[in-house]
């Protein structure tokens, strides 16, 4: 395990991390591995990096933190199968960034599974459009929950208590409740699904231009 005394450091810089919303940084490359290093060598590129990147012996604080956070991302088998995956550390990355890669993983797995040939289709449009359509489905789910819970609360409104146990309006208050906690749940799958369009904005796929290109004029010859 890393020496007690960088804990400060790495604290530090964890929490800006955090706090920005920054990604980790590559630890492969700040302890100067390759991908498939085993713990024996992500130990031993700690030692001899801890040596001269320790402020005790003169190395930047800052530096040190990144090393020791690398360090530890790397020897927990759990984060490091996460990163290898995502390029995200569960223990930094933000919820939200974790809920939207959940939904493109689903959606990545669909495109693998796809059999049509690679470049015949748009697999980054057709992300796209399934995230369109799924917050498309989501507002129109809420703007029915809400008409239902207004019917309800109207029944409230009308409802004359009776002396005692008040049933019927305990039942109508719990379901109301009910209802908006699954508006809150479908709020809360906008702001991911949101999030997962965020995070492939800027790709670009190439399509077979050529094949494209062939069946029209041969369509045009016909």
């Amino acid at each position: 395990m890393p020496p007690r005394s960088g804990a400060r450091e790495r604290a530090g810089w964890l929490c800006e991390a955090a706090r920005t919303g920054a990604q980790l940084i590559d630890p492969y490359a700040m302890l100067g591995l390759e991908r498939d290093a085993d713990a024996a060598a992500v130990k031993r590129a700690y030692r001899k990096l801890a040596k001269t990147a320790h402020p005790d012996g003169g190395g930047d604080a800052d530096a040190f933190g990144k090393v020791t956070a690398s360090y530890e991302l790397l020897c927990d088998p759990v984060r490091r199968k996460v990163y290898d995956d995502t390029g995200y550390d569960p223990q930094l990355a933000d919820a939200l960034d974790l809920k939207g890669l959940m939904i493109l993983e689903t959606l990545v797995n669909e495109i693998i599974l796809d059999e049509r040939e690679p470049g015949s289709f748009d697999p980054v449009a057709a992300l796209r459009r399934k995230l369109t359509d799924d917050i498309l489905k989501a507002r129109f789910h809420i703007l029915e929950l809400e008409r239902h819970r207004n019917r309800v609360r109207k029944h409230m409104d009308r409802l004359g208590r009776r002396p005692g146990a008040d049933v019927l309006g305990s039942m109508l208050r719990a379901r109301s409740q009910s209802i908006a906690d699954a508006i809150k749940t479908a709020e809360t799958q906008i702001e991911a699904i949101e999030q997962a369009y965020t995070m492939i904005e800027g790709y670009s796929y190439e399509l077979e231009l050529v094949e494209s290109v062939g069946k029209a004029e041969a369509e045009a010859a016909e």
